[in-house]
């Protein structure tokens, strides 16, 4: 026998125990360690193999198919054994020298030597040899918990009662069926049909308490065969994954059935492990309709936890079913009017949670370049009229704090209802593309990675000179992609076309730049998904606080970075000065006259970024000018900690609104409103795919026709095209 056979003979001693043994082949009788091992080896059985284990005194214990370990653990007193395997003509005595202390810990010594020992007794056909080393494995033997019932057997009450012979059921297959149930009796029995199996427990005088007054324990059925389980409820499942819940709250209904499978061998439909989720979530967190009862104390908490804040809550009047929430902190209101740039992307993402929904984003940009969320809109879908109403708000929201409006910059997707809102809430405002989604699009329609690269070249072009020659290098390539680019007025996209400034930004894709976290709160309750962002924001305001009171230049470090830069080129630029502003500045790359009395240049970077472009950067050199004076106030390092000088304050604990919303009821706040979900009910599972017929495989797809701009291949509603 070699090693791999004794692991094996190891592990069928028995499930949970580990020990070590020393191996001795024997072929005759002989002495080991001092002592005479029997060979009880059957003449007339030699060709059969059995397995006999004997104690020191000789006595059987097992055979091969009754090897393990006796559930009293008789078999696991201190004394030494010896075990002897016979098979055919050589004998494997398995001596077992380790003791197993009081606490079931298996002591092994780790210092024996193994070794292969030569007996002059024995031919070369039949060698010996001693292995010494026992395999090591150490751990607590923790015995497993019993569903055992017994008469005389206490519990709290019936439910306690019911709980436990539910878990004993389940944990032995079999089913159970209650004959009868009520404040002072419960009896049950199996349901098999003609299984004697019963029990009857009663309540006791005067206490709650329930005990078991009488049980018949045999089983004639042989437990169940299928693979569910009757008593496997919703209730069930949400008590056995309590703790995993608790543990990992984004586990999925999948890795639930799976654990249940593997600790219980259940298997359950999808349904009930997601059901059972959602009942552990409901406790720990609150439900999602106690959230949207919950939305007006909120509300409330807002406004009195952040002063100047604007959170007001919308809903249906018929039946006061939700239907909007606007939510703007007072200190996003201060950075974005007094320090931000006048810049504002919108963005949406869908939600995930059980009455569905979407979040509308808007959200302006700080002097380094990171998103600063300004407004957030909660609504039932995304439509026309929602981004109407969020436009609007965000209009009432700054028209409140500043005198006169600035003349801002969106940028968007500019779906219809999203120019429709802008026009007629900033009819000033410049409106361009975001170049994420106006490069997916370009993408999904012609999939060609360089043809990507070529469009977001020309968008970053900041001459028209420079542009034309991108389209050209397009069109070489496609004439189709050149027709679908020159469609799309460039004033909308282009940086070399665009009439106001973006300061370098292309792009609003905002829900990418809040990374995984803003995707795992979209399945949360209202409120709980409102406090999610709201600590995000909080934590963010004073990490970057506290970062920037680390800095010690002027500039913020990307607009250092960029002044280096245009410093390391301008010294080799030739300068020609005109007058105490004009300058001509000439380089390898041609000849560009800057203003710096009006903080131009002909290449348009610097009117463009609001930085000194390298031409610029040689012009206020040659006159001994500060070039760190000719940048816009947003890049310095005061006016970004200007930007988070305001604090995002926390927010009580959801059991203390009660209280403090009777009190501002006394002051006059009015009464409160009771807030219904929403209609949307987001459906349980997963849409089945449309399957296609084999005949229609390679039947000619018809060709859609847009009543919008008159182009192929979409219809007016999915139109991305401006009027």
């Amino acid at each position: 026998m070699d090693l791999k056979q004794a692991d094996d003979s190891e592990r069928d001693l028995g499930e949970g125990v580990s020990c070590g043994y020393l191996l001795v082949p024997v072929i005759d009788q002989e002495m080991v360690h001092g002592q005479e091992l029997q060979n009880n080896y059957d003449q007339g059985s030699e060709h059969e193999s059995k397995y006999n284990i004997v104690d020191a005194n000789g006595l059987d214990q097992c055979e091969v198919g009754q090897m393990g370990v006796d559930q009293d653990n008789s078999g696991l007193d201190n004394h030494d054994k010896q075990l002897t395997f016979t098979l055919q003509e050589n004998e494997l005595a398995i001596i077992e020298n380790h003791d197993i202390d009081d606490n079931l810990e298996l002591i092994v010594d780790q210092n024996h030597e193994m070794g292969v020992f030569s007996s002059p007794n024995l031919s070369a056909q039949q060698p010996q040899f001693i292995i010494t080393s026992p395999i090591v494995q150490s751990r607590m033997l923790i015995p497993a918990p019993t569903h055992e019932l017994s008469v005389g057997q206490e519990f709290p009450d019936v439910k306690s009662c019911r709980r436990a012979l539910r878990d004993a059921a389940i944990a032995l297959h079999f089913e159970i069926q209650t004959v009868k149930s009520d404040k002072t009796r419960f009896t049950a029995k199996c349901a098999s049909e003609g299984c004697p199996w019963r029990i009857h427990a009663a309540k006791l005088p005067g206490v709650p308490t329930f005990t078991i007054r009488t049980i018949h324990v045999d089983h004639t059925c042989g437990g169940i065969t299928h693979l569910g389980h009757q008593q496997a409820s919703v209730q069930w499942v949400a008590n056995t994954v309590e703790q995993h819940l608790m543990d990992n709250p984004h586990s999925k209904p999948k890795e639930i059935l799976e654990e249940i499978h593997c600790v219980h061998g259940i298997t359950l439909s999808y349904k009930q492990a997601w059901r059972g989720k959602e009942r552990i979530m409901a406790s720990l967190r609150g439900s999602f309709e106690e959230d949207y009862r919950l939305l007006p104390q909120y509300c409330d908490q807002v406004k009195r936890t952040n002063p100047g804040s604007v959170a007001s809550v919308f809903v249906n009047p018929l039946d006061n079913s939700f239907q909007r929430l606007f939510v703007s902190y007072r200190a996003s209101i201060y950075g974005f009017l007094n320090a931000c740039r006048p810049l504002i992307g919108l963005d949406r993402i869908f939600l995930k949670s059980k009455y569905l929904g979407t979040l509308l984003f808007a959200t302006g940009f700080d002097g380094a370049g990171s998103i600063f969320p300004l407004a957030f809109g909660v609504v039932e879908e995304e439509n026309d009229e929602n981004w109407m109403w969020l436009l609007s708000e965000l209009h009432n929201l700054l028209e409140t704090n500043i005198g006169n409006m600035p003349r801002l910059i969106f940028l968007s997707n500019r779906q219809k209802g999203i120019v429709d809102a802008v026009e007629s809430n900033f009819p000033t405002a410049f409106h361009g593309f975001c170049l994420h989604h106006l490069s997916e699009n370009f993408r999904k329609e012609f999939n060609n990675s360089v043809l990507v690269h070529l469009l977001w070249e020309a968008a970053n072009a900041l001459t028209v000179w420079e542009f034309e020659t991108k389209l050209l290098e397009i069109e070489e390539m496609s004439p189709d992609a050149a027709f679908w680019v020159r469609r799309i007025p460039p004033h909308l996209w282009a940086t070399s076309h665009f009439e106001g400034t973006r300061f370098g930004h292309l792009t609003a894709n905002i829900v990418e730049s809040l990374n995984s976290w803003i995707l795992e709160a979209s399945g949360l309750p209202v409120v709980q998904m409102m406090e999610c962002i709201r600590r995000q924001l909080m934590t963010w305001f004073n990490e970057r606080r506290e970062t920037s009171m680390q800095w010690t230049s002027l500039l913020v470090p990307s607009a250092e970075r960029h002044i280096s830069e245009a410093l390391e080129r301008a010294h080799n630029y030739q300068v020609l000065r005109a007058n105490e502003a004009e300058f001509e500045v000439i380089s390898n790359e041609g000849t560009n006259i800057v203003d710096i009395r009006n903080r131009r240049c002909s290449c348009r970077g610097w009117q463009l970024c609001g930085l000194p472009c390298s031409h610029a950067v040689a012009a206020l050199l040659s006159c001994r000018q500060n070039v760190h004076r000719f940048t816009e106030s947003c890049f310095t390092v005061a006016t970004y900690r200007k930007t988070y000088s305001q604090t995002i304050h926390p927010i009580p604990d959801r059991t203390l609104w009660q209280e403090m919303s009777q009190g501002s009821q006394n002051e006059g706040s009015g009464e409160d409103i009771v807030v219904n979900p929403p209609k949307t009910l987001r459906p349980l599972g997963q849409t089945r795919k449309k399957q296609t017929r084999r005949e229609d495989r390679n039947r000619v797809k018809r060709v859609v026709h847009c009543s919008r701009c008159n182009q192929t291949g979409h219809f007016r509603t999915t139109c991305a095209a401006p009027i």
